[in-house]
């Protein structure tokens, strides 16, 4: 039996993969992994997700420059949830690491207070140039 056999894939093949940053611990970002996308994961030492909206591999970082090097893989204890501890580095010296679209470190920027959504972190790179 592979690994990757000990994962249990819901009905589309698919499980939730969740980033965090190595030292900070911040929750980066959610996405979803087929066998093939933890298969190469595995294989480079970065994270490679599966994007339902495009239904092909995405290899994190492949078009904003902005990757997650993964320095361990962890599975839950249900077998249906993986956790990659990342480094989230930036391809271009001096830019920010950013590992959300809309320009922010995390994905989880927006607080639930006083009854409605607040955003409490800064957009550190402008969306328009991460994606040309």
């Amino acid at each position: 039996m592979s690994w990757l056999d000990e994962v249990k894939w819901d009905r589309d093949g698919l499980v939730p993969a969740i980033a965090q940053e190595v030292g900070t611990n911040d929750v980066l970002m959610l996405a979803f992994m087929n066998r093939d996308a933890l298969a190469r994961t595995a294989e480079l030492g970065e994270a490679v997700y599966w994007s339902r909206s495009r239904n092909r591999l995405w290899h994190k970082g492949e078009e904003s420059g902005n990757v997650q090097k993964v320095r361990e893989l962890r599975l839950d204890c249900d077998n249906d949830v993986v956790l990659l501890k990342v480094e989230q580095t930036s391809r271009e010296p001096g830019e920010p690491a950013v590992a959300c679209h809309t320009g922010r470190h995390s994905c989880f920027f927006q607080l639930f207070r006083d009854g409605a959504w607040h955003t409490v972190d800064p957009v550190l790179k402008d969306p328009e140039s991460i994606y040309r």
